[in-house]
């Protein structure tokens, strides 16, 4: 039971082959038997999931293709009487007063929340182990990372633990965990999804996204969180497709732009892989033409100059005195503020602060913001010129593989690296989705990575979709 998607669990719950209290349980049972080895969960919502479920087996509606389908969320969206830590010390019992928007229309749908998953602490890392509540393993090797930052919603989709998760993205952090987890992680354009409730990161970046286990099951969420929203101005003023009408398996027609910079610096095998999976993509149809973009290697610099600017003014808010953790061992106003922020964030939070507030000081502005939102806009600019030739973009989703707990903690430029390849959607408000694309000799799941331009989410889905259909990459389950 727990191996459903969503479409074929909306069908056993309609056919009445299983009740929605079943369906959940059997998910509570599975988390109960993996969680001590995964750590996937910051708080399990095991009382309010059934009472959801029965909830949604008494109005027996299940015409909604979410309703009563278990799912979990990233503990950085904000849920009413459930607490949401971001993964921080500072926000350890913290329980927000409202919902984010993204839950509300879950919710409306009757979907059923099965927990808060996992996650770097406030969504800044690449592997959740900056989250105070442990490192999420990977469950194709327990020893390995299962990326980040939405690693535990990642870990939900991959092992099994609900039908789907929400994870949030800024430059990388649904697609990367996707990617080493082997399912499907969405990241939308920027504003395709309402941010209000969400705890922002970096605010000019940060999207909210589905990991599935299939890429209808993407389409399916999609249809229910993107849209407008009058809590959150970036969110336009126009409606979203269905997007189920374009889960297309005939590739005809359409131009793949395969961009040679994001095979450089990149192992081996992931290249051979992704190759590969090029290959399908023409079978099926697809003119494959070559495509440049030289500015991806300033991504990484533009990217945390940027995103940890944004960051460093968003963490202003956590001072120990309006919420949040508050220090025992101090008496002056300004001792209440360092020593509570000092206990409160982790090391990758506290570098984010200090990068952020020097390139946004006096006499360094120009230097690195600005010259840094200056390339941005060039970056822009040359994806607009590639999709003039191409309906979509296919790349390797990340350099490597997962990487083991702990090898690159001490060396956040290399953990910075593992981002390389995702950031540029996120820099350029881009739709992106990574897929499974087969495994490398360890048996490491490798991800294949697909954007389009701002507002094509159906370009994504489309060809993502159709390579799917052709292989069976995402139907392998990890051995846990």
């Amino acid at each position: 039971m727990i191996e459903h998607t969503i479409a074929s669990a909306n069908k056993g719950l309609k056919e009445k082959q299983f009740s929605s209290v079943e369906l959940t349980q059997a998910y509570l049972d599975r988390i109960d038997a993996t969680e001590e080895k995964l750590n996937t969960f910051i708080t399990i919502t095991k009382e309010e999931a059934l009472k959801q479920a029965k909830e949604a087996d008494e109005k027996g509606d299940f015409s909604n293709p979410l309703a009563g389908i278990p799912m979990a969320l990233k503990d950085i969206i904000c849920t009413k009487g459930i607490k949401t830590t971001a993964a921080s010390k500072i926000l350890e019992n913290y329980t927000p007063p409202y919902d984010a928007e993204v839950y509300t229309r879950l919710k409306k749908a009757g979907s059923v929340l099965i927990g808060k998953a996992n996650t770097d602490q406030f969504a800044m890392g690449s592997s959740t182990e900056t989250s105070h509540f442990g490192v999420t393993k990977n469950p194709w090797d327990l020893e390995r990372v299962v990326g980040g930052s939405s690693g535990g919603p990642a870990a939900v989709a991959a092992a099994d633990l609900a039908c789907y998760s929400i994870g949030t993205d800024t430059g990388g952090s649904i697609r990367q965990p996707a990617s080493l987890s082997s399912c499907v992680g969405f990241k939308v354009t920027y504003g395709r999804v309402p941010r209000y409730g969400v705890i922002s990161y970096a605010s000019s970046f940060d999207t909210i996204g589905p990991l599935t286990k299939t890429v209808e099951d993407a389409a399916l969420v999609l249809n229910t969180i993107c849209g407008h929203s009058n809590h959150d101005s970036t969110t336009p003023n126009i409606l979203a497709p269905d997007y189920t009408n374009f889960l297309l398996e005939s590739l005809k027609g359409i131009k793949v732009g395969v961009p040679k910079e994001y095979f450089e610096d990149v192992e081996q095998e992931t290249v051979d892989t992704v190759i590969k999976g090029i290959e399908t993509l023409k079978s099926l149809g697809a003119e494959i033409i070559e495509v440049n973009l030289p500015l991806t290697k300033y991504a990484i610099p533009t990217y945390y100059i940027l995103a940890k600017s944004e960051g460093s003014t968003n963490m202003a808010r956590y001072d120990g005195i309006k919420y949040g953790h508050t220090t025992d061992d101090a008496k002056e106003l300004l001792d209440i503020y360092m020593k509570s922020r000092d206990e409160g964030f982790g090391d990758e939070v506290k570098r984010t602060i200090m990068i952020g507030t020097y390139a946004l000081s006096s006499g360094y502005y120009d230097a690195y913001y600005l010259k840094a939102a200056k390339v941005r806009a060039l970056m822009k600019r040359e994806f607009e010129e590639a999709f003039e030739k191409c309906d979509v973009l296919v790349t390797p989703t990340s350099p490597f593989t997962a990487f083991k707990v702990g090898e690159k903690t001490d060396d956040p430029l290399a953990m910075y690296a593992a981002d390389t390849l995702t950031v540029p959607a996120g820099i350029c408000g881009l739709p992106g989705v990574s897929i499974p694309a087969g495994f490398d000799s360890k048996g490491l799941p490798i991800g294949l990575q697909l954007m389009a331009n701002q507002f094509e989410e159906g370009k994504v889905l489309h060809v993502a979709h159709a390579f799917e259909q052709a292989t069976e990459f995402h139907k392998k389950k990890p051995p846990l």
